[in-house]
């Protein structure tokens, strides 16, 4: 399920909500222009209310939530209504809950040796984050040699002119980031650039 799930994704505009009117109307935006999924991340207080609204108002669109840090927040974010989450990082309680749980998580990773715990726990897709610092593309292929099974949804330090170069690897299911969603345009409420952004991200994936 998560497999598919990012991979028919593609391209995952990674949101840090605001107020839930404001959040919304940028949602609507992103699904008018094409975009069939989308990340909330719990980086702010307004985030489950977000998450509930939209998936009130917006029953088809594929919801994510990021920034899920602990099992709590995991059981917070399907409660809400999160079909998928991804995290940051990892640690043996976060995994542990998700398993128990049956929850479809991404953990985040940066090394090999992080890759490896998480297959030792059951895991075969990771959110690599953050991407460009950890190493980018060349640790993305570095990677495949040993992981040829495990698909990657790298996130921070992409955007407009480099995230084509990152799904055209073959363990690149997915890719993240928030240029189209850039906070300037949304304060400045340039709600026709960012749907132009978006529906330009998703013909370019």
């Amino acid at each position: 399920m998560i497999r598919n799930w990012l991979r028919t994704s593609r391209v995952l505009p990674v949101i840090t909500p605001g107020e839930v009117d404001t959040t919304l109307h940028l949602v609507r935006t992103l699904a008018a222009a094409g975009m069939p999924a989308l990340e909330i991340t719990l980086r702010a207080e307004s985030a489950l209310d977000c998450i509930r609204a939209i998936r009130s108002e917006l029953p088809e669109l594929r919801l994510a939530a990021g920034t899920v840090l602990t099992p709590e927040q995991l059981e917070q974010a399907l409660a809400a209504g999160a079909e998928l989450l991804l995290s940051p990082g990892a640690t043996p309680a976060l995994l542990r809950a998700a398993r128990e749980a049956g929850a479809p998580l991404v953990p985040g990773v940066a090394t090999a040796s992080e890759v490896m715990a998480g297959l030792e726990q059951g895991f075969d897709c990771f959110k690599l984050f953050p991407a460009a610092t950890a190493g980018g593309m060349a640790l993305l292929k570095s990677l495949a040699g040993p992981f040829p099974a495990v698909g990657f949804c790298p996130t921070g330090g992409l955007d407009a002119d480099n995230f084509r170069a990152f799904l055209a690897l073959p363990n690149v299911l997915c890719c993240g980031g928030s240029w189209m969603v850039d906070r300037a345009l949304i304060e400045a409420e340039r709600w026709d650039e960012i749907a132009y952004l978006a529906s330009q991200a998703m013909r370019e994936s």
